[in-house]
């Protein structure tokens, strides 16, 4: 599996960037402007690598609010396709026109995050040149915070359509572990266990145990709290991790407060690790 060093301060400098603008409210010229940046960094990831000579994509799923949602495609041998998401929107739920939401965590970790795994999981020479046996995707959605507005209008298109989604695995809040190390528990990866699928959440067990520093610890949302949801509504296996036990995750999202500061990029790396050890196993997996 390919592996890299590079990969915190470039995040740190992506989450630097993406938590300035004032706001990313799907609604909001902000984070218009927020999304056409998130793409131009995608598409220097996919050029950079070589990829977009050898078929790969990436484009805006456009949606009737201002914010469009982003979809890059890592073209495999089959069809059979691998999602990895998260969201790019962020929301300040007191007064969402006007006031600031960084949303360092919620989600431009995860954003970050996935973004990191990308540019890794394009240092493979088969990745690049479509020699997986599946097809990678990976979905920056718009609107999560609107109630999964984005990936709902993806997920139905991709049902609509007859897409063969064969996993989808969702990464919203990675960097906050300030409460966990507070309470006296081991920093570890939250793998949520409702509202998912059994055997991929097994699955991704098996992945963290294997590529990561640092153990799992099983835990509940309460709700069908991400856009892996949408896919799951589609008919599509999914599954959702998070930066702890959900009762030690940041209590500052959906404020002024959700500032990078308050995150741990060692942390984000981890989530980085989970979601090139999944995309690269499951891109190279012979699926029925």
């Amino acid at each position: 599996m390919p592996s890299s060093p590079a990969g915190l301060p470039l995040t740190l400098n992506n989450l630097e960037v993406f938590t300035a603008f004032h706001t990313r409210y799907y609604k909001s010229s902000y984070g218009a402007q927020s999304s056409a940046w998130l793409l131009s960094r995608v598409n220097e990831a996919l050029a950079a690598a070589g990829a977009l000579d050898h078929g790969a994509s990436v484009k805006a799923f456009e949606h009737p609010w201002g914010q469009s949602s982003i979809i890059a495609t890592i073209p495999g041998k089959s069809n059979k396709t691998v999602v990895i998401g998260a969201h790019q929107d962020s929301i300040n739920l007191f007064l969402p026109s006007i006031l600031a939401a960084p949303g360092a965590d919620d989600d431009g970790s995860g954003t970050v995050t996935i973004l990191e795994a990308l540019r890794v999981l394009l240092i493979s020479s088969d990745m690049v040149h479509g020699r997986a046996n599946n097809t990678v995707e990976f979905h920056w959605y718009s609107a999560e915070e609107g109630g999964l507005l984005g990936s709902q209008a993806i997920f139905s298109s991709y049902e609509r359509a007859g897409r063969d989604v064969r996993a989808m695995l969702q990464q919203d809040m990675t960097g906050y572990t300030h409460a966990t190390l507070q309470a006296g528990e081991p920093e570890s990866v939250g793998v949520i266990t409702d509202y998912v699928n059994p055997a991929l959440t097994d699955f991704i067990k098996e992945i963290i145990t294997a590529y990561c520093d640092i153990p799992y610890i099983l835990t509940k949302c309460g709700y069908a709290c991400s856009d892996h949801a949408s896919a799951s509504k589609a008919g599509y296996p999914s599954a959702f991790v998070i930066e702890s036990d959900f009762k030690y995750s940041d209590k500052k999202i959906h404020t002024t407060e959700d500032k990078l500061e308050f995150l741990s990029f060692d942390h984000m790396l981890q989530h980085a690790r989970l979601t090139l050890g999944l995309a690269y196993e499951l891109a190279m997996a012979k699926f029925e």
